[in-house]
Parts: structure tokens; C-alpha cells; sequence
């Protein structure tokens, strides 16, 4: 069985230090899906790359152009997600918070996440908790225990043994969430099945413009 793992970064430069970190992550997620007998198929949002995009979705009352759209179905049919964010003014990025604005509400419920950042202090580490861990929380994401903070002196540096080991921890959490069965006989007791939505596709009881107009006489 093959797990959807989508990686969202927010990362500006190119090489940017974000991206860096979400591929170091996202491979070692790989590979400890594969050790658990399953195979991992990782898609790449990079936000740079939509900024465009989400300015004119939240400029149009919501709609979504077809590149947000796609964005935000491939969230909410996913396995599990990689969240990176660079710290601005000690927070997560506004192309990141952005993304998360248009995201519907019931896109990530239950789902599996890692939670990461960058920044050139060791200073802004408290970030993943204080900004990013509630606004998961939020959106009824299941958080893992261990987020990933990198400065710029643990790529390469002294440091990088630590960050490795952070990712690696992580990477095991998570697939650990994504490969996990519920365990649970059918019927026993109540049971409350994660609904995800993208809220890009037209509900299907939704009366029609030229309906409407009949029911007007017109």
C-alpha cells in the first residue's frame, strides 16, 4: 500500500534553507515508511510558487484558481503532512499563514503532521509551539510530539548530529501515525470517522442557476 505524504514549505530563496530542511524530513519519513513493510509517494507544495495565486483566491472571496485548488485537494487526500515555515517576526511566515487561510476548515482533521521551521537564532525555536502547534491544533491536525527547529549553524555545523537525530525522531513519529490501523470491530461503539473536504468540488444537492430561474418563472 502506498502512503501520500505532501510537503508544504514556505521558503522564499532558492536554495532556500526551508526546502532544504523539508527534503531532509521528508526522506527520512520515506524511510520509515518503507520499514514498516509500506511505500511513501511525496508531493512538493512549495508556496513561493502560489503566492500569486492565494493573493487572488483571498481578493475573490474565497474561489480558488486551479493551481490553489490543486494545492489544497492534495492536502486534504494525504496521508500525512510536512509543514516548514521560515520565522518572520517571530511567527510563521504570511505566505504560509496565507496558505492555511484558504485551506478549508475540515481539510486536515485527524491527519498526521510534522511541524518545522528555520530561522538564522537557535532564539526563535519556541515558534513551533507557540505559533505553529496551535494553528494545527486548530484545524484538528494530529501534531506529533517532536517538532523540528533548525538555525542556520545546525546545517553543517556542530549542531547537525542534533538536528538529525530531531528529524529522524520526528519522521518515526509520524510513521508511526500514517501506517497505524485502528484496531477497532465495526459496530461495537460509536466511532467518529475523520471527514475531510478540499472545498473545492460543488456539493452535489446544490440547485442549479437554471433551476433557479424556473422556480422564479422566469
Amino acid at each position: 500500500m502506498s502512503r501520500r505524504i505532501v510537503v508544504i514549505t514556505a521558503g522564499l530563496s532558492q536554495p532556500s534553507s526551508t526546502r532544504l530542511l523539508a527534503d531532509r524530513i521528508a526522506d527520512a519519513v520515506t524511510s520509515q515508511v518503507s520499514a514498516r513493510g509500506e511505500a511513501a509517494q511525496v508531493e512538493v507544495i512549495e508556496l513561493r510558487e502560489l503566492a500569486q495565486d492565494l493573493a487572488t483566491t483571498m481578493t475573490t472571496a474565497g474561489m480558488p484558481t486551479p493551481a490553489v485548488a490543486r494545492a489544497r485537494d492534495a492536502v486534504s487526500a494525504a496521508d500525512g503532512v510536512i509543514a516548514v515555515t521560515p520565522v518572520f517576526t517571530a511567527s510563521y511566515s504570511g505566505l504560509f499563514k496565507m496558505f492555511l487561510d484558504v485551506l478549508d476548515p475540515d481539510s486536515m482533521t485527524g491527519m498526521p503532521v510534522i511541524i518545522a521551521a528555520t530561522a538564522g537564532t537557535a532564539r526563535h525555536s519556541l515558534v513551533l509551539d507557540h505559533a505553529l502547534r496551535p494553528v494545527f491544533t486548530y484545524l484538528r491536525a494530529i501534531v506529533v510530539p517532536t517538532g523540528v527547529f533548525a538555525a542556520t549553524e545546525d546545517f553543517g555545523g556542530g549542531e547537525s548530529d542534533q538536528l538529525g537525530r530531531r528529524v529522524a525522531r520526528a519522521a518515526t513519529e509520524l510513521a508511526n501515525l500514517v501506517v497505524s490501523e485502528s484496531g477497532s470491530v465495526a459496530g461495537f461503539a460509536p466511532h467518529a470517522t475523520p471527514q475531510r473536504r478540499s472545498g473545492t468540488a460543488v456539493h452535489p444537492e446544490i440547485t442549479d442557476f437554471e433551476s433557479m430561474l424556473a422556480d422564479l418563472g422566469q
